[in-house]
């Protein structure tokens, strides 16, 4: 089964061409099945490019899905054409009535700032307050998870000497949940960020549960032990030249940037970059719609609660 986008939407011709199974939203109400209602609260800057990176992640599965994508209505998204925005995206207002079977509240790069001071944080904890009675599991990337960690159960985040940029080898510390059915033993992700959430915080929160953690980046992936909420600091959804238009942005800055770690063959960007990272990335997130929503979230949508 396909992920329902709109047939404009930029990232429908860009994931066709690589043979990612997507639907035009017009073919899939003719239909006769339940697919599940997933929202993307997109809080990335470069919004076309952050969508095109998640629905690549969610179209690796054989269900269907309905896909709904939230800006920030507090927020000036001088990074995205307004057209973009009126075609393709909605408010918090225009679908807070609602419930979803799934959401993924994205990272923003916005995380050297205290959290009250993001512009649009009060809207943002509206949301997360929102996702607890309205959405049957919500996915947090990066700053999202410290986000939601925070807002939720008082976790503190610490800034890092320096920048964790590259690409980390990660352990699973339970092969036997449903999230990480499947994953080998250990398993790459991309990294790029100034701040983490350790361990001992996480510690703090027993109902919270470790599944993936790096000696290098930290805890990775951890989450609910009921699974309605996941925290992921990293970024799976990252494509193969994500981090290349990082470091290349920042030498062209004249910013001093080291290398991103383990990311370009031999670690020398004249040699190109090396692909680890994607096969477990898409069953990270094809292991959440299944096992997480899919198999969990009432058949009638309305039935969802709070937890």
């Amino acid at each position: 089964m396909p992920i329902v986008i709109p047939g404009k939407l930029p990232a429908f011709e860009t994931l066709r061409e690589e043979n990612i199974f997507v639907m035009k939203d017009w073919r899939a109400y003719s239909q006769d099945i339940r697919p599940l209602e997933v929202c993307i609260v997109n809080l990335m800057p470069t919004k076309e490019e952050t969508e095109t990176q998640l629905i690549r992640m969610l179209a690796n599965t054989p269900l269907q899905v309905n896909l709904h994508l939230v800006h920030m209505d507090s927020h000036d998204a001088t990074n995205t054409k307004q057209e973009h925005l009126d075609n393709f995206y909605k408010t918090f207002d225009e679908i807070k009535h609602r419930k979803f079977d799934g959401m993924i509240i994205t990272g923003a790069p916005v995380e050297t700032l205290p959290y009250e001071e993001v512009d649009y944080w009060d809207e943002l904890v509206d949301i997360m307050n929102y996702s607890r009675g309205n959405v049957f599991s919500t996915m947090h990337l990066c700053w999202g998870a410290q986000a939601a960690l925070y807002h939720h159960y008082g976790v503190e985040r610490t800034m890092l000497e320096k920048k964790l940029f590259g690409v980390f080898l990660h352990d699973v510390k339970d092969m036997r949940t449903r999230l990480m059915r499947g994953f080998d033993e250990q398993f790459y992700a991309p990294h790029s960020r100034y701040t983490q959430i350790k361990r001992e915080e996480f510690n703090k929160v027993p109902d919270i549960k470790i599944l993936a953690e790096s000696d290098e980046a930290g805890v990775h992936i951890s989450s609910l032990r009921n699974r309605r909420q996941i925290f992921v600091q990293g970024h799976g959804e990252y494509d193969k030249y994500t981090l290349k238009k990082e470091y290349d942005r920042d030498v062209a800055k004249g910013l001093e940037t080291k290398v991103p770690i383990n990311y370009f063959i031999d670690d020398d960007p004249e040699k190109g970059v090396s692909m680890k990272w994607r096969s477990h990335s898409q069953l990270l997130f094809s292991n959440w719609l299944n096992y997480c929503v899919y198999q969990e979230t009432p058949f009638d949508i309305n039935e969802i609660t709070s937890f």
